[in-house]
């Protein structure tokens, strides 16, 4: 099949790092040549010493899940010849305690689809968000619940 790899880097740079005061942030390479600065969360290491405008790890996590989706959606519309303008989504995850761990436990896509001429009717769309859950790699990888909101 595949294999995909990214590259983390994390340095030091001088902090006390015994008494836990150094900087979570880091850099995630692919590659593509593409890096994006990342970071723990401030919700769970406070500032200073998370980077709040870097990208958390939970964030791209609910991220991947959307595109994931989102690609797989747009492929079977295409096959269908339903031609889509934009596809936006607001998706959400949810961390708790479950069995005694933190856990993403849902994550919620809210996809928001244009359509270029006449829109399918919801039965076809929602078949569309089905097949695309089915395929999605992503999807087919966790145990995170994935729900598809739709108005």
């Amino acid at each position: 099949m595949s294999s995909f790899g990214a590259e983390v880097r994390w340095q030091r740079d001088g902090a006390n790092f015994a008494d836990r005061r150094y900087s979570r942030g880091h850099l995630w390479r692919f590659d593509g040549g593409v890096e994006v600065p990342v970071s723990s969360s401030p919700h769970v290491v406070p500032l200073p010493y998370s980077v709040a405008e870097n990208v958390d790890p939970e964030e791209a996590y609910v991220a991947a899940l959307s595109s994931c989706h989102m690609l797989f959606f747009l492929d079977f519309a295409s096959r269908r010849k339903i031609i889509v303008d934009s596809y936006v989504d607001a998706a959400t995850g949810v961390m708790e305690m479950h069995d005694g761990k933190t856990v993403i436990t849902r994550v919620e896509l809210c996809p928001k689809v244009t359509y270029a001429s006449t829109a399918p009717t919801a039965e076809i769309e929602a078949e569309l968000h089905h097949a695309a859950h089915e395929a999605c790699f992503l999807a087919n990888s966790v145990k995170t619940e994935i729900s598809i909101k739709l108005d």
